[in-house]
């Protein structure tokens, strides 16, 4: 029999004599306003009534005060014997403790303290918490616990409801921003038959009914692309994606991607559109563009910096990269600059990979302000439409703020003849030893080859947009349930 400890233990017996008294665990009850709004209602506004967890309690002899609490907001209600009866004050000093629900009907004053306060005249028993909320009310202090225990982390933590209140408020800002520019939202599968859209490794699972492997999606973009074939002119998606790789700060396997794509934009267009997005985005969520990250000011507001890609790595080497077709090349002229010693990239077999892992260890780690890089090399990604002046240069911004990367946007390819010796190109990285390659996604193709309008699409990644806004450390504080390695018993 499992034991409890001496608190729950209380608990548990309180509940076995509410039972007498009433339904510990009641079917509903009727409010008129949430906490919030309760808050905000005039001294001497009648039939309040309002429902939420309780806080804090402070048990007096015939008047009590307590504070009760949901994601939104907090109130005090006062419970007075000569209001609700001796009985039920006994009932509520005996048996309610910090952690139950409780509902309570009255009239709106203002202490002389100056709380907002509901004066109840009667109140309901809602439900039982069988374990106390964390010592002193201070909320977790492991991290770790922080995460596993997500529901005792908003009871406790105002930061956190501030960051997850946040997060709902950005689903219905994206909604509203892209409906009002004449974006239409579709759904994309998820179980996919090609690993293509982006550069990662995928998960894969086994249909059993088809008794096919698939993978599930790493993006959403060949799909997307492929309603702007049927003759949607704008489109988006806010899609759930999966990439098996390392763990970090900054990634997580599972996360939340919002691309959009727009017929007869170009790159330039999308850029335009996304600082608009950007900056209402934070206007609606925190009042400001101008925020507080990690030690530093980012100002969304004025005009962003701008650096191109392929002018700073070539600075930075001292030689013409895009020339270089041979990978182990790259790799001895990188090592003889004295970047990176032959151990640092070890791991890096394409020329993709190596010309990303240099950018990132040596451009975009040093940048704060909100800055976009653009110019990318053909090589890094294949399904961005090639420069009309250069073939091996691709019309690609990213906007990159405190060292990481808030959105990639391109204008896209939409040549089949183009797009399929790109596709058989990445094979060939693959060969090289290369496991984040894309597919050959022939639905896509035969999309494609059906003929589609000039494009431009963005995607972008909820969970690192809300990190910087909210000015968190860890993709983890973000993301409501993260997966955790399990316990070990």
């Amino acid at each position: 029999m499992k034991e409890y400890s001496e608190q729950e233990q209380v608990r548990r017996d309180k509940l076995v004599e509410i039972a007498k008294y009433c339904n510990p665990y009641p079917e509903r009850y009727e409010i008129s306003h949430r906490l919030f709004e309760a808050a905000l209602l005039e001294d001497g506004t009648k039939d309040v009534s309002v429902a939420g967890r309780i806080v804090f309690m402070r048990k007096m002899g015939k008047l009590s005060f307590l504070r009760i609490r949901d994601l939104e907001g907090d109130l005090q209600l006062s419970i007075k014997i000569d209001l609700v009866g001796e009985e039920k004050y006994n009932f509520f000093k005996t048996m309610i403790d910090v952690g139950d629900f409780i509902g309570a009907k009255g009239e709106m004053f203002t202490t002389q303290t100056g709380e907002k306060t509901l004066r109840a005249d009667s109140f309901e028993f809602l439900g039982k918490a069988l374990k106390p909320l964390p010592e002193k009310f201070h909320g977790l202090t492991d991290i770790e616990e922080k995460y596993r225990q997500r529901y005792v982390d908003l009871i406790s933590n105002e930061d956190s409801r501030k960051v997850f209140l946040g997060r709902s408020k950005l689903y219905s800002f994206i909604h509203k921003y892209l409906g009002e520019n004449g974006f239409l939202q579709v759904e994309t599968p998820i179980l996919q038959s090609a690993v293509c859209g982006a550069a990662a490794r995928p998960f894969y699972t086994h249909h059993n009914a088809l008794d096919i492997d698939l993978n599930l999606r790493i993006a959403p973009e060949t799909y997307l692309k492929q309603c702007i074939a049927a003759g949607f002119n704008r489109v988006y998606e806010v899609a759930k994606c999966f990439r098996n790789e390392g763990m970090d700060t900054e990634h997580l396997q599972e996360f939340t991607q919002v691309e959009w794509y727009a017929s007869y934009w170009n790159f330039e267009d999308n850029l335009k559109f996304y600082q608009g997005f950007v900056r209402n985005l934070m206007l609606e969520l925190i009042g400001t563009t101008t925020i507080e990250y990690q030690g530093h000011t980012l100002d969304f507001g004025k005009d962003f910096n701008k650096i191109n890609y392929v002018e700073r790595l070539t600075e930075i080497l001292g030689f013409d990269f895009l020339e270089i077709e041979d990978p182990n090349e790259l790799k001895e002229k990188i090592i003889k600059k004295g970047l990176f010693t032959k151990n640092e990239l070890e791991d890096y077999h394409s020329l993709s990979q190596i010309i990303d892992f240099t950018y990132k260890r040596t451009i975009r780690a040093d940048i704060i302000e909100p800055t976009v890089i653009y110019n990318y090399p053909a090589v890094l990604i294949p399904l961005a439409r090639r420069n009309d002046k250069n073939n091996k240069i691709i019309d690609v911004f990213q906007v990159v703020a405190g060292g990481t990367e808030l959105c990639k946007a391109y204008s896209e390819l939409v040549n089949p003849i183009i797009q399929r010796q790109a596709f058989e190109d990445q094979l060939v990285a693959k060969e090289q030893g290369d496991d984040e390659t894309m597919e050959i996604d022939e639905s896509f193709m035969g999309a494609m080859e059906q003929g589609m309008p000039p494009i431009s699409g963005l995607g972008f990644g909820i969970d690192r947009l809300l990190m910087l806004i909210y000015n968190v450390p860890s993709i983890r504080d973000v993301v409501l349930f993260p997966l955790m390695r399990q316990n070990e018993k």
